[in-house]
């Protein structure tokens, strides 16, 4: 078994400077493995090392004799100093000479090492060994003189060289090593797979046409190394060595391991020809696809008389080679499609001689070189790519300017792609670039805009519109609802019976007349919208548009006048159907109209009751389907046929039908009615008093008001159903997680009473089942295999959480189940369940006063029984192994027959006394003790321990408990009496000693000894949470429903995939013991939050048999806090538990009974085992691969920063740690071509070697991946085709995994092959997280709870039911076969698929896949803890949330999914996000209205109106405002998953302490920044990839950091909103009664608290008053830093402030119109405020708002003079610039004195006019920021930048102040931080010790750790 380390390697040392051999420059590359040998045998032979590395420094020279590569000079002169340095101090060891010294030393390196090796190493030391050898020979080469090498040495070199080819460094397979063959190369599926792949005999071998000079040996030598089909292949075409190699292992892995499956092993040869048939068609099933599609001829051709199992070999290999080499055009499947449908066409004219389609010649195979392929098909396609990314200008530039991967791959998608011939015509339209004419000057892209390529297929458009385009029929059903509703509640009646009355029928009739309007508009916006793709449209998709416009606008003309023609005849609806069969010709036009308008829509609902008829049709190529499928839906390559089976469809459709009616019912009862009769009445009054200059007063019906009240109403009816979601799903959720077992064990309590029937439940699902059928009784003997098998695995796991810290010793040992029980009658439970049992049984005997044994038996429990029992025969076991007289043994024996006889003839208590049992007891103890005691070399003493305690036990049987005990003595006495030397002899005092060495028998000790003396209840063991919640769900998985688990051969092979880039690997020394602001450092905090955790690693580290030295213990520090954190060491300890658990799966398969009996714990690998041990590792290899795609290890590595290096060793630690974990990375290298520099790029494969790292696989790529598209997707993409297997796992960098769970995995696993009701296996497996980073903090803890219940509840539902469930990041699994021909696990484009995930969902859902959800498994996640974190991480998902609006797959599920799971799809993704912002935009268009009615009077007008007054009609129209606060069910499926596996108490508690928390504040704080950020990226865009960091966040974050972070998405909206407020009280409270005003604006204030004080609310130390002070220092400081270029955002306010903008720069014309017009509403203050001020008069004349802007620009433009004056006169005219200020102060005075004393102004009025000012500055302020360029150029930037500054300076002192005058007060800070740390409280830690800093604490830390 590979176990969780616990011996430290020879690891790299962090602090060690680097090893030159691993910093060479990159142009230098070649010279690395010489130093690296250099460092090898530097011990050995320090000379010979010497010559060595002057001989790299020779080469290096060479290669770049200017030095002009990047860091050359500076490594070359470090070397120089070296040589000269080792030149003095080295001297020859074998010789006298250089020359002989290095000869001898290889001749004695080769009899060493090489010589008759290969029978005794494996073959990756021979490969090290070998590349030693072939090194030092190139050196002596140099060293000695032409000619003078001796004959010894060449002979010896030739073997090398000979050998060399036999040992290369491999991945999993050693192909072609010869000598030791590894166990994997001796498995009968490999053999087999190898075999067919060898098959290479009839083919036509390459001709090479050779230079004249060289010989024919060579041309033997070329043809000789085609190996196999793919050599050939690669011969042919010319693709890269290491990318043949690759795929080789790949092919090798699948075919095995497909093949393998459910085959017998006896004479297992050659595959089975449905294995290669299997594989061909589902590596081939898109590119058949693809070519019916395009209606050409697929060019997978077979003849009719050849080996087809060779030609489909050739096919599959082919494919592979192109895919493993095509590097970014991995992300266009359908180009790969087009690569391959050329490249066989030209295979199968080689094999069968067809003559070339363009020159008519014969196929030449001629045998290009290895970069044939990448130059001549990849790399122009990448040229293309790259481009075209240049043209995005990072992301900033608009979607509809430059084609992405999806608008190149889609080329493909039209038979135009096939005219670019084969080879590829360079000078194609395809390849010939509209930047292609002036590439010198970037800035063309502007010019160049009329020859711009057009988009294909879509436009990504920055505009709200798509939301109705994608989701027209949600749109179009929601409206015709609304408008039908308000026709019937506006008729007399008001109820819904008025549908039938003959009046409001012909009314509500007019729905369609709208109808005809809306599809208009989306008619038009399909033109609009995809104007920028016309060109590359065929003209059928052109004329569709057109004709769907001109039809739409025929409807458009049609219908109302059809309409207006009607309402002469009216029909009822009785009357319409009752006239319709008699009387048809008298109908009206409108009638037949309507008819004729609704035929497509029943057409359309045939089909959906129909779905197997509408996904043959859609899939259908036939001429005439094609043709009526034409109008319905543009025939597209992908999204055809995904409708579900007839079950699934009628699952959702009744969740929606019922959510549907519910939403309409309420809409139209609680929003609609009670409105319509104020809305009657207010129309009805005539309003002549206006408080203002009404601009229109002869408006009819009020009509402002009727809007201003209406408004917010419509809105909050298109935003319920997204509440009316959360509840349906919720209810929903919660009944199936109820039926599929969730929560059935969720104590340990419930553990306990079900812990008998766990190992038979372990059985059924873990344990493969054997061939025999399954009885329905087990017998004993199978329940005890039950109970053996069971205890490994649960053993294994009771181990790894030792290991992992979360158990003690003690609990460790009374969780473990004996591996045997053999020798005992009854089941052994795990001592936690028998804990104790014994004491209370003792007890109960005691004191029992009762003769008959059945009644003592009746008290007895079940495992009380079972604990007495085998105490007493384990008992008898360990006396009796212990002795070895014979007369001993039968005094025992006799005595244990008494005992069992009196037991059978129920007479116990008559026979023996139970008053004896407790001395019994204690001694038993003493005797347990000593015989676990560490007795060291003394025996003799240790032997007198035992025999004295054996004694006492069995004198205390025989005289104090038995009856007649002496008898058995004297029995014995007189039995031996004859014999007289046994007389001198005492009783019992020959001992079996070396029976105390064996560990079973230990074991057996121990385990008696803690059934005796563990007292107290084990109720709390294992008392640690994180433990508890484990073993539950463990537990309670094994009663879910899951597949069967396969024997390890017959399961599924896979991979995991992690990326990483440069977060956290291994937390170093100083990063544990740096301190923070407050004096805390990491080891302190973690050591307190996990207190006990800690405790129980101390007692792993300290443990005295182990004696860690102090180095040792330190990096197990390391790692104990690394493992604590998000931090790569921990997500690769958790995968390499798949590895554990695999191995640990074979051994049980394979091992016997017996060992099985006896747990492999005992076993030693070196014993009769080791053939075991090597299998169970062979078919690990075979069937997992760990693949961390380290994307800058490359750069890590060469890198001189102390971080970068960190990084670097870690990881090459974690690859020596862990044998099998490969790393992927992007190196890149500098060559000079014609003296120019020119950079190389590769994807290399390594693995941990002896000290570094082994390259594996080294392709090369045709440019810089990662500049095409996200980094993320671009490092997945890298690494992808070094991963293995039929399943692909993707890991985050922040998860972790657990032993348990792994062992499930195969289970999993299975479910790939469940074929669904569509005849459709599951293409990604969805899988459920734990989020592990809940414990930090409060709102850690909100977090981790709504990620819970999205992971689990959530995604539940979104899979069934509803069937839309998506890729939401990791951990995920992916069919990986499906996924690589389809385009890869993610998407790519920049800025679109910035959240890359979802869309591997959308695009296996497109393309026909199935998605599912299971939750018998979890893997671990951590999530962001602090509040700017999370608000970071928000913010990315709303951006991405706002670009996948925009994008194509959005569009084409919305247009494709039936009318129910297109809802389902809506409310799931975007519509989510729409409806918070929507949320937010009904707040502001309420309050707006209000400001409208109360500023123009007409609210005091309507509501002194007294038949409004007297009915209260208008409060009950407000009231519906509330129904917003019904934000608060969106926290319901939060409750019901924790109910469900919590229970429902527990959930109800945790809701309640989660208010108390403010997580209401927390939650609506969020949802201004979802609203925000999805908003701003709809219409502006400038969303980016945020790295939320993910540290340990207990530090206060500064005042402007929050400042900076809050200020555009929640501070400035939250003060719009306060003065809004404060308006609509202050205007309206003369006449309105303040209980209303409360009710309707709570919520409102809550919104408006919740965004401007949560960040500070939730900062730790936020109401400190030291802390404040420091942070308004700091404020003030930046502030008034002035910016400029380079200076950061976080040091100047200048440099954030013109960042903030920056959306503006990038925005299109309608954002940026769209901001101008907004920023208009700030005008409304000034108008209303200024009529109403006591200066004015009551006047309405609309000169006292011209006066108001003179008074305006004055102040403006006084401020400007001042500004002004301040530069100019500062320092030259100082008394000038005095003057100039006192004559405005006075001048100042004089007017407000003069205003004060002649017009009447007032104190209230200044007030006022304040609140009238400022939003017309900061309106100002906002144009003049949307107009930049302009201000700029007449000069007016400054004052606009000097008018921000002010602006921020009041708002940054408005947050300030409350903070401030909080911080008084210390209970405040006391609070906040009881607030914020309540569940660490609750665990027992005081975090106020944390955060106060108390230095003797972290001192005393630091202590403790050294």
């Amino acid at each position: 078994m590979t176990r969780a380390q616990t011996t430290v390697l020879d690891l790299a040392d962090e602090d060690s400077p680097p090893v030159d051999s691993e910093v060479v420059p990159s142009s230098l590359a070649l010279i690395a493995p010489i130093l690296r040998v250099a460092n090898e045998i530097e011990k050995e032979n320090s000379r010979v090392a010497y010559l060595c590395r002057f001989h790299a420094f020779e080469k290096a020279h060479k290669m770049d004799r200017t030095s002009s590569g990047r860091g050359v000079r500076q490594f070359k002169t470090y070397l120089l100093h070296r040589l000269e340095k080792e030149d003095e101090e080295t001297k020859p060891q074998l010789a006298k000479t250089d020359p002989r010294e290095i000869q001898l030393y290889y001749q004695k390196f080769y009899k060493e090492n090489i010589k008759d090796a290969q029978h005794t190493k494996k073959p990756e030391e021979m490969a090290k060994i070998l590349r030693i050898a072939t090194v030092l020979y190139d050196v002596l080469q140099t060293v000695v003189p032409a000619g003078k090498v001796d004959n010894e040495t060449e002979k010896y070199a030739e073997d090398v060289k000979r050998k060399r080819g036999q040992y290369e460094h491999y991945n999993i397979l050693p192909l072609y090593a010869a000598g030791v063959k590894p166990a994997i190369m001796e498995l009968p599926e490999i053999k087999a797979a190898l075999h067919a792949l060898r098959d290479v005999d009839n083919l036509p071998m390459p001709r090479i046409r050779l230079p004249h000079d060289s010989s024919s040996d060579m041309h033997k030598e070329r043809v000789t190394s085609v190996n196999d089909i793919l050599d050939w292949l690669s011969s042919i075409f010319g693709f890269q060595r290491g990318n043949v190699a690759n795929q080789r292992e790949h092919l090798i892995l699948l075919l095995a391991n497909m093949d393998v499956r459910n085959r017998s092993l006896d004479g297992y040869t050659t595959l089975n020809s449905g294995t290669i048939q299997r594989l061909l068609e589902t590596i081939f099933k898109n590119y058949r696809s693809w070519c019916n599609y395009l209606r050409c001829k697929s060019n997978l051709e077979f003849p009719i008389k050849s080996d087809n199992q060779q030609l489909k070999l050739i096919y599959i290999a082919l494919y592979l080679l192109i895919w493993g080499e095509a590097s970014n055009i991995r992300f266009m499947p359908e180009c790969i499609c087009y690569i391959f449908h050329n490249m066989a066409h030209e295979v199968y004219g080689i094999l069968y001689s067809k003559a070339h389609p363009v020159s008519e010649e014969t196929y030449e195979t001629t045998a290009p070189d290895d970069e044939a392929f990448l130059r001549n098909v990849i790399t122009p396609i990448y040229q293309v790519l790259l481009k075209e990314a240049r043209r995005n200008k990072g992301g900033k530039a608009s979607h509809s300017k430059w084609r992405n991967y999806d608008d190149l791959n889609e080329y493909f998608w039209s038979d135009k792609c096939l005219k670019l011939n084969w080879p590829m015509d360079l000078q194609a339209d395809f390849f010939v670039h509209s930047d292609g004419l002036p590439p010198a000057n970037e800035r063309s892209n502007q010019g160049t805009g009329g020859m711009r390529k057009p988009k294909t297929n879509f436009v990504e458009v920055r505009t709200f519109w798509h939301l109705f385009r994608s989701f027209d029929r949600m749109w179009i059903f929601f409206i015709l609802a609304l408008q039908a509703m308000i026709i019937i509640a506006w008729s007399p009646s008001g109820s819904i019976v008025a549908f039938f009355d003959e009046d409001v029928f012909k009314s509500v009739l007019s729905i369609f007349v709208t109808s005809a309007f809306l599809n208009l508009l989306q008619a038009s916006l399909d033109i609009i919208l995809s104007f920028n793709a016309w060109r590359s449209l065929k003209v059928t998709q052109i004329l569709r548009y057109l004709l769907k416009f001109v039809v739409a606008a025929a409807w458009a003309v049609v219908l109302p006048i059809g309409y207006s023609s009607s309402v002469l005849n009216p029909t009822g609806l009785v009357k319409f159907f009752s006239t319709w069969s008699m009387d048809w010709q008298n109908q009206s036009f409108y009638t037949y109209a309507v008819t004729i308008y609704l035929i497509p829509n029943v057409l359309a609902a045939l089909l959906f009751v129909l779905p197997p008829l509408r996904r043959t049709m859609e899939r259908s190529n036939w001429q005439i389907v094609t043709l009526i499928m034409w109008w319905a839906q543009p025939k597209l390559y992908v999204g055809r046929g995904m409708h579900e089976d007839m079950f699934s469809l009628l699952k959702y459709t009744l969740f929606w039908v019922l959510l549907i009616i519910c939403k309409l019912a309420f809409s139209y009862y609680v929003e609609i009615l009670p409105l319509v009769g104020p809305t009657k009445l207010i129309m009805e009054i005539h309003v002549n008093n206006y408080q203002w200059h009404e601009f229109f007063p002869q408006l009819p019906h009020n009509i402002g008001v009727v809007i201003s009240i209406w408004t917010p109403i419509l809105l909050v009816y298109f935003l319920d159903a997204q509440i009316w979601y959360a509840i349906f799903s919720t209810l929903v959720g919660g009944i199936q997680g109820a039926f599929s077992h969730l929560g059935e064990i969720r104590t340990l309590g419930m553990l306990r009473s079900r812990f008998e029937s766990v190992p038979s439940a372990f059985s059924r699902h873990l344990v493969p089942s054997h061939e025999d059928a399954p009885r329905k009784h087990l017998d004993e003997e199978s329940e005890r295999k039950n109970v053996a098998n069971f205890s490994h695995v649960w053993n294994e796991f009771i181990y790894s959480l030792r290991m992992e810290d979360l158990i003690s010793n003690h609990e460790k040992d009374l969780l473990l189940v004996p591996y045997s029980s053999s020798d005992v009658s009854v089941f052994q439970w795990p001592p936690f369940l028998l804990a104790s049992k014994i004491p209370i049984a003792l007890d109960m005997a005691k004191d029992f006063k009762g003769k008959e044994d059945a009644e003592l038996y009746r008290k007895m429990d079940e495992y009380m029984q079972s604990a007495v029992t085998e105490c007493y025969e384990a008992l008898g076991y360990i006396i009796f192994g212990l002795l070895e007289d014979d007369a001993d043994k039968m005094i025992v024996r006799q005595i244990r027959y008494e005992v069992d006889m009196s037991i059978q003839q129920h007479r116990f208590l008559n026979e023996f006394r139970m008053s004896g049992l407790p001395m019994l007891s204690e001694y038993l103890e003493r005797f347990l003790k000593v015989l676990l005691g560490n007795h060291g070399d003394d025996d003799t003493f240790y032997k007198s321990q035992i025999v004295n305690a054996l004694q006492s036990i069995i004198e205390i049987i025989t005289q104090d408990i038995m009856f007649h005990g002496h008898e058995i003595l004297e029995r014995a006495h007189s039995n031996t009496s004859s014999d007289q030397s046994s007389m001198k002899e005492q009783r019992f005092g020959k001992i079996n000693l070396s029976l105390t060495r064996n560990n079973y028998w230990r074991e057996k000790v121990l385990r008696l000894h803690l059934l005796l003396t563990t007292k107290e209840s084990a109720i709390n063991v294992p008392s640690n949470l994180d433990a508890r919640r484990r073993i539950t769900f463990f537990a309670n998985s094994l009663f879910m429903n899951m597949p069967k688990a396969p024997k390890v051969r017959d399961m599924f092979s896979f991979s995991v995939l992690t990326p990483y880039y440069k977060e956290d690997v291994l937390y170093s020394d100083d990063e544990l013991h740096k301190e923070n602001e407050d004096g805390i450092t990491i080891l302190f905090y973690l050591k307190t939050i996990y207190r006990d955790e800690w405790k129980n690693f101390e007692e792993r580290i300290n443990d005295q048999k182990l004696m860690w030295p102090s180095k040792e213990k330190m990096e197990f520090t390391r790692q104990w806090v690394s493992y604590r954190g998000q931090t790569l060491a921990r997500t690769v300890r958790g995968m390499m538990y798949y590895r554990q658990a695999l191995e640990l799966q074979c051994l049980l398969e394979f091992a016997e009974d017996d060992a099985l009996l006896n747990g492999f714990r005992t076993l030693e690998p070196e014993t009769d085992q080791k053939a075991y041990f090597d299998l169970a590792q062979a078919l690990a290899d075979l069937k997992f691969t760990y693949v961390v795609s380290c994307q800058v290890y490359g750069a890590q590595k060469k890198s001189t920063e102390q971080r970068d290096r960190s990084c670097y060793n870690n990881i090459l630690n974690l690859m020596l740690a862990n044998p099998s974990l490969r790393v992927a990375y992007i190196d890149e290298r500098e060559t000079t071509v014609n003296g120019k520099s020119q950079k190389l790029y590769y994807s290399v494969l390594v693995k941990g070697g002896d000290k570094y790292d082994e390259e594996i696989y080294r392709i090369k790529l045709p440019g810089p991946p990662t500049d095409i598209g996200e980094g993320k997707p671009e490092n997945q993409n890298h690494a992808i085709i070094f991963t293995r297997g039929e399943a692909l796992q993707t890991i985050d960098m922040n998860q972790d995994n657990y032993f348990e769970e792994a062992f499930k995995m195969r289970n999993v696993l299975e479910e790939l092959k469940k074929s669904h009701r569509r005849k459709q296996n599951p293409t990604i497996l969805g899988i459920r997280e734990h989020i592990f980073t809940g414990s930090v903090s409060s709102l850690a803890w909100f977090m981790s709870n709504q990620e819970t219940s999205f992971v689990t509840i959530g995604q539940r539902i979104l899979a069934s039911p509803l069937r839309v469930r998506f890729h939401y990041g990791h951990p995920d699994i992916f069919d990986r076969i499906f996924h690589i021909t389809r385009g890869g696990v993610s998407k790519a484009s920049k800025t679109i698929n910035l959240s890359e995930d979802i869309f591997a969902g959308y695009n296996t859902t497109l393309r026909g896949g199935y998605v599912t959800h299971h939750e018998y498994i979890q893997v671990g996640k951590g999530r962001d803890v602090g509040m700017n974190q999370i608000s970071s991480f928000e913010a990315k998902v709303a951006n991405g949330n706002g670009e996948q609006t925009l994008s194509r797959d959005v569009y084409r599920l919305g247009r494709r999914f039936d009318f129910y799971r297109m809802l389902s799809f809506y409310f799931t993704t975007a519509g989510f996000y729409f409806s918070s912002m929507i949320t937010v935009l009904t707040v502001y268009v309420f309050l707006y209205g209000r400001l409208y009615m109360v500023m123009s009077g007409l609210e005091r007008e309507i509501l002194m109106d007294p038949s409004i007054n007297e009915s209260k009609a208008l409060e009950q129209a407000l009231a519906p405002q509330s129904i917003f606060q019904l934000g608060l069910l969106l926290v319901l499926p939060m409750v019901m998953e924790i109910g469900l596996e919590k229970g429902f108490r527990t959930a109800l508690g945790d809701f309640v302490i989660m208010q108390l928390q403010l997580a209401s504040v927390f939650f609506t704080f969020q949802l201004g920044t979802k609203a925000h950020y999805y908003g701003r990226t709809i219409l502006h865009g400038g969303s980016k990839y945020r790295a939320t960091g993910r540290g340990f966040v207990v530090f206060h974050a500064k005042f402007a950091e929050n400042y900076r972070l809050y200020s555009r998405s929640h501070f400035v909206k939250g003060l719009e909103l306060f003065i809004l407020l404060v308006l609509y009280e202050v205007y309206g409270k003369s006449y309105r009664s303040s209980s209303l005003y409360l009710f309707v604006t709570l919520s409102m204030w809550f919104l408006v608290g919740s965004w401007l004080f949560a960040p500070f609310v939730f900062n730790p130390s936020g109401f400190d008053w030291q802390k404040t002070v420091d942070d308004w220092t700091d404020w003030k400081r930046w502030m008034g830093n002035r910016g400029g270029i380079g200076i950061a955002p976080d040091k100047s306010w200048e440099s954030w402030w013109g960042g903030e903008q920056e959306h503006l720069k990038h925005t299109n014309i309608w954002g940026w119109l769209l901001e101008i017009i907004l920023a208009f509403r700030f005008f409304i203050y000034q108008y209303g405020i200024v009529y109403h001020l006591d200066i004015a008069h009551h006047s309405k004349s609309l000169l006292v708002y011209g006066l108001s802007w003179i008074v305006m620009l004055t102040t403006l433009l006084v401020l400007k003079m001042v500004s002004m004056g301040r530069r100019k006169f500062r320092t030259d005219f100082q008394l000038m610039f005095r003057i100039l200020k006192a004559l405005l102060f006075l001048g100042f005075v004089s007017v407000m004195t003069v205003l004060f004393v002649v017009c009447g102004l007032t104190i209230q009025d200044l007030f006022a006019g304040i609140l009238a000012f400022m939003p017309t500055g900061w309106a100002l302020l906002l144009i003049g920021q949307a107009c930049r360029s302009l201000f700029m150029w007449i000069g007016f930037w400054d004052s606009i930048k000097e008018l921000a500054r002010a602006y921020e300076y009041i708002m940054g002192l408005l947050l300030f102040m409350p903070i401030a005058i909080l911080s008084w007060f210390p209970f405040v800070s006391e609070f906040q931080t009881r607030l914020l740390f309540n569940q660490a409280f609750s665990r027992g830690l005081q975090i106020s010790m944390i955060l106060a800093g108390k230095k003797e604490g972290a001192d005393a830390g630091k202590k403790e750790a050294s």
